[in-house]
């Protein structure tokens, strides 16, 4: 048991790290190279990069740091910040997400038809808009934390030892206030089966465009060359850039259907490793999601590491 405990924590250790260091790099990527003509793909990618990092960082402080030494002490409010601050980097990524999927989803539908028009998620301040918009729905899905109870029945013990419980929701089989259960099955079914659903079927739509280019043949016309080449280098990073946002979006629905098996099907009762179970399905999208990006986007190429 305790070989296992030490395997563990150096795997967990491991996969924060690559995941802080991917996030970081992305952020420095797109702030260093385009902050000054920053576009609203960029400012979506900003912000998933930094939801990703603030979730990963505060994972790790409640689930090793309180879950797993013995000393740490909490009192009840800052148990319930910590989670409140873990859950809220949990739906920020999240939302960002499917933010990304439909922004890529409208870009490429009716292109041929719509030409060099721009989409209303085109404009900076409508960008700016929607990701503000995520965020406060974030804080609103991630406040019920601070209400849900907290207290076991009589001769029940539902936290550890320093007060904090490895399920962020403390309803196991054998005691689940009514106000913990409520707010488990409203996050279950807004923060992953609704998103699941809106980032498969963008996918399904971005996939049938694709197909339906490859079907379609584009006549010749008299163009320049400079025009031409122009055209097709643009045509191949949109290209590229779309199958670096299908590949995450393949990530994120494998990872976030393994959490909801997981969350409907096992017990923290009966699991000793919830808390490490939990913290590596929840954390391999936000870990491995910012190299998917960074490199489908041509941000973590030897030009970019050159600068840094």
């Amino acid at each position: 048991m305790v070989d296992n405990s030490v395997s563990l924590l150096i795997l967990r250790v491991f996969i924060s790290c690559v995941g802080l260091v991917g996030n970081v790099f992305l952020i420095l990527a797109i702030v260093q190279t385009k902050f000054s003509r920053v576009k609203s793909y960029e400012l979506f990618l900003l912000g998933l990069a930094a939801a990703n990092l603030e979730e990963i960082l505060i994972v790790n402080i409640y689930d090793i740091i309180i879950l797993q030494t013995s000393s740490a002490s909490l009192d009840t409010w800052s148990c319930r910040t910590l989670k409140f601050l873990t859950v809220f980097g949990e739906i920020t990524s999240i939302l960002f997400t499917v933010l990304i999927s439909i922004f890529r989803q409208q870009k490429l539908r009716d292109a041929s038809k719509r030409a060099n028009l721009p989409i209303y998620l085109d404009s900076i301040r409508s960008a700016w808009m929607v990701s503000g918009v995520c965020v406060a729905l974030a804080t609103l899905l991630s406040f019920p934390v601070f209400l849900m109870n907290h207290q076991g029945p009589a001769g029940n013990i539902t936290t550890n030892s320093n007060g904090c419980p490895p399920d962020f929701f403390e309803c196991g089989e054998s005691y689940c206030p009514i106000v913990n259960r409520v707010y488990k099955y409203l996050f279950i079914l807004v923060c992953n089966v609704l998103p699941l659903t809106i980032v498969t079927v963008t996918s399904c739509l971005v996939i049938t465009v694709l197909l339906n280019q490859r079907k379609t043949v584009t006549p010749v016309v008299s163009v320049s060359g400079s025009r031409q080449f122009d055209r097709k280098s643009k045509g191949l990073r949109l290209q590229r850039s779309t199958i670096a946002v299908l590949a995450a979006m393949g990530l994120f629905q494998v990872d976030w259907t393994l959490y909801l098996i997981f969350q409907l099907t096992v017990s923290p009762d009966k699991f000793p490793f919830w808390a490490e179970a939990e913290f590596f399905i929840s954390t391999s999208y936000t870990s491995i999601s910012p190299y998917v990006y960074g490199i489908g986007n041509n941000l973590f190429s030897l030009k970019t590491f050159r600068k840094k």
